[in-house]
């Protein structure tokens, strides 16, 4: 079964916010990934001034619950405002719950931001808006644990 998670996005600032949510929750980051982490793309060249910004971050608040971010670039055509700066993330368990749960959530979706595919950090992920506007992210880490 799938585990659900909090996931946040930023102008800019998710580096400042989760150095906050850290002292609030008493724990310490998961890890980092920025933007220059990502495999070069020459058709697509990452600006220099977004490199250091937080791709992806967590915190665990408790042995089940994490809180997750990053920063939008509006480059990439993401930027946070009502509606997509919060995310109910599906952590799944297998690719075929992932699979299952993307086919099922995305009938009629509104927006498909990323379909589900492999990434450098999960060997499944997609996020979206459902039919009814809520924005969705699904997660299968699988072998790709995050450093």
């Amino acid at each position: 079964m799938a585990i659900l998670h909090a996931y946040l996005n930023f102008n800019g600032n998710c580096e400042e916010a989760f150095e906050f949510y850290q002292s609030v929750f008493n724990t310490t980051s998961l890890g980092v990934y920025r933007f220059k982490d990502m495999p070069a793309d020459p058709n697509s060249p990452l600006p220099t001034e977004v490199a250091d910004k937080v791709m992806h971050t967590a915190i665990k608040i408790n042995d089940s619950v994490m809180l997750m971010g990053s920063d939008c670039i509006e480059g990439f055509g993401h930027k946070a405002t009502a509606g997509t700066n919060a995310y109910l993330m599906l952590d799944t368990q297998t690719a075929e719950e992932a699979k299952d749960l993307y086919n099922k959530l995305t009938v009629a979706a509104k927006n498909i931001e990323m379909p589900l595919g492999e990434q450098f950090w999960a060997e499944l992920y997609s996020s979206f808006q459902d039919k009814y506007g809520i924005s969705w992210m699904i997660h299968f880490e699988g072998n790709k644990k995050m450093q």
